[in-house]
């Protein structure tokens, strides 16, 4: 994959997470796009961490060399998505808005906690400090 290529780290054990990722469809324009999971021994992972991105308070993206996350990946993605599809117009009206994606991102967040902890599903950093302990 080339460094060019547009980095998505999300939660693959969230199901909100992985049906956002599974419906988004980005435009053609962009390139190649590389999805990884946040729960993976992918390196493109720690380098996240390494920046200080909390994986539990949001996905992260790098585009043209620039990460972002959370709210400001949210608002990239739907900025970069095609409007074919009701999802897709759903989700670009919402949040192209950078003030709105800001505004709504927490109650997302509450909702992937609320529905891994249903799942019985730990969070990323709760794996991570179990992986530390067995090592």
């Amino acid at each position: 994959m080339s460094a060019d290529a547009l980095l998505i780290v999300y939660d693959g054990h969230c199901p909100f997470c992985a049906a956002y990722m599974r419906l988004l469809r980005l435009r053609a324009d962009i390139g190649p796009v590389r999805l990884i999971d946040a729960r993976s021994g992918d390196p493109v992972v720690a380098q996240v961490k390494r920046l200080g991105f909390d994986l539990d308070a949001g996905m992260a993206m790098r585009l043209d060399g620039v990460w972002h996350h959370g709210d400001a990946c949210l608002n990239r993605l739907a900025l970069l998505s095609t409007p074919s599809g009701l999802f897709n117009r759903a989700n670009r009206l919402i949040f192209a808005s950078p003030r709105l994606s800001r505004l709504l991102y927490p109650a997302l967040v509450l909702g992937r906690r609320m529905a891994l902890a249903l799942l019985g599903r730990s969070s990323i950093a709760a794996e991570d400090a179990a992986s530390a302990r067995r090592s």
